[in-house]
């Protein structure tokens, strides 16, 4: 469903500077899957997710979206997509009715077509009870159940999500995942998921990690877990710098410090920490073993945990997006 093939985007900073925000991405995405675009802000999925939805033109490289070029053909790319974007872009002052019928003319869909599929999305959002209320007096978890459903309104092939709980509480998350996963089973649509939550990309089928505009991983959450290798021993002792010595000078392994205390991998992580224990020379306050994570793959592909983005770089991307969608 999703052909990109070395995609590229630059931006002209101050001064003249050259801005490299996607520095040649390749990937495919199989019609029905859950893609996940992993990493943080800053890191080039919005750029990307933006290129592929036409709202972006590509510096160079190629990308096809049900089987047509994003640059040559972009009507018949934004006819096959529906998309919710980072930012909030619904009318506050519309009611979620007439947000969703508002989309549906866009989109040259009959009175009758319309009507029956907002009555249905709604429902399935559970926002039928609220489909004549102001959308200004909803909550944020109902504003982006909303915007889910306009994206998903005018029955797309691929559905787009730019960070589609970004700012919500957990239970919130879970419920519109919910939704989500909902959707995927009764349409087989394919879904084209950016997120730096770790937890919200471990639903993806595929994952893609990028980082300052590069692909750096790509495969199975499970797979790309295999990579990290062994277990991991978290550990918080009297004197953290003594117990990392001794760790390093008895076994050999590579530590990582991290908030109060020193992690590092091992392999049968279960049937290493009762003979480690005995033999430590130092006071232990606490220790657990657990399974690699997603957060423990970024971190050992790129060497940092997540980031905060840059927001003066991130507000003129986006700025330069906002007018584009204007034009």
């Amino acid at each position: 469903m999703i052909i990109a093939e070395n995609l590229r985007k630059e931006f002209k900073a101050k001064k003249g500077e050259i801005i490299q925000a996607v520095k040649g991405v390749s990937f495919h995405v199989r019609r029905g899957e859950i893609f996940g675009f992993l990493g943080p802000n800053g890191a080039g999925k919005t750029t990307t997710i933006n290129m592929l939805c036409t709202l972006l033109r590509p510096t160079s490289g190629r990308a096809l979206l049900n089987g047509y070029d994003v640059t040559e053909q972009p009507h018949s790319v934004r006819r096959s997509i529906g998309l919710v974007f980072q930012d909030p872009s619904l009318d506050e002052r519309l009611t979620a009715w007439e947000n969703l019928e508002f989309h549906g003319m866009i989109y040259g869909m009959t009175r009758l077509h319309r009507r029956r599929e907002i009555d249905k999305i709604l429902s399935m959002v559970e926002l039928d009870k609220r489909k004549d209320d102001l959308v200004k007096t909803f909550s944020g978890g109902m504003r982006r159940r909303l915007e889910i459903a306009r994206g998903l309104l005018h029955n797309p092939e691929i559905l787009f999500l730019d960070e589609p709980t970004l700012g919500l509480d957990p239970q919130t998350r879970s419920h519109i995942w919910g939704y989500l996963h909902q959707l995927r089973k009764e349409n087989h649509i394919t879904i084209f998921l950016t997120t730096h939550y770790m937890d919200e990309a471990e639903n993806s089928d595929s994952i893609a990690i990028i980082d300052h505009g590069e692909i750096v991983a790509l495969g199975t959450p499970e797979g790309l877990k295999e990579k990290v290798g062994g277990d991991i021993i978290y550990l918080k002792a009297a004197d953290n710098k003594k117990a990392a010595e001794f760790v390093k000078r008895t076994y050999g392994y590579d530590v990582k410090n991290g908030g109060d205390g020193i992690s590092f991998e091992v392999e049968h992580g279960e049937e290493f920490l009762p003979s480690f224990i005995k033999n430590t020379d130092f006071e232990i306050h606490s220790v657990g073993v657990r399974r690699p994570t997603l957060e423990d793959v970024f971190l050992k592909l790129t060497g940092h945990a997540i980031r905060e983005e840059s927001v003066d770089f991130m507000e003129s991307i986006r700025a330069h997006v906002r007018v584009k969608r204007r034009g």
